[in-house]
């Protein structure tokens, strides 16, 4: 496996995509890069994110149980380094975000010891973002 890391591409449907693009730009501090009148795109992370105008349905949420708590299926996020994730989640308290599950040490002295937070955003796609302070543990079994 190479240690380089190429910058994944997702895109995913938004049903209002000025709250959307305002969202991702002013509270989440995403770099906009080309768009259109239907799609948006977002340097997420060092990431590409395309947000896509799709018409609002009655989608049915589902959630697993992981560490005694909701987990919303599909989610989507970055792994951060711990000072960044700290900060991030200070960051999105002082912008009014509301979260799902709120920042918290998951598996905490266990195998895979992490910081995790998850979060909607205007559309209700489910974001996570992470942090490990050993990130050897990333894919640790």
């Amino acid at each position: 496996m190479s240690t380089t890391l190429s910058p994944f591409h997702i895109a995913i449907p938004v049903h209002n995509l000025e709250e959307c693009r305002s969202f991702y730009k002013d509270v989440l501090n995403c770099e906009e890069g080309r768009s259109s009148d239907h799609w948006v795109d977002f340097n997420f992370f060092g990431h590409q994110l395309v947000i896509h105008y799709k018409p609002k349905s009655a989608e049915e949420s589902h959630s697993n149980s992981v560490d005694g708590k909701n987990v919303p299926v599909p989610h989507y996020g970055v792994v951060l380094p711990w000072q960044s994730f700290e900060d991030f989640a200070k960051h999105l308290t002082t912008q009014g975000v509301e979260f799902i599950i709120e920042p918290y040490i998951r598996f905490e002295g266990e195998v895979g010891e992490q910081a995790t937070m998850f979060f909607k955003d205007p559309s209700g796609n489910a974001l996570e973002f992470k942090a490990f302070k050993d990130m050897d543990q990333l894919f640790a079994k």
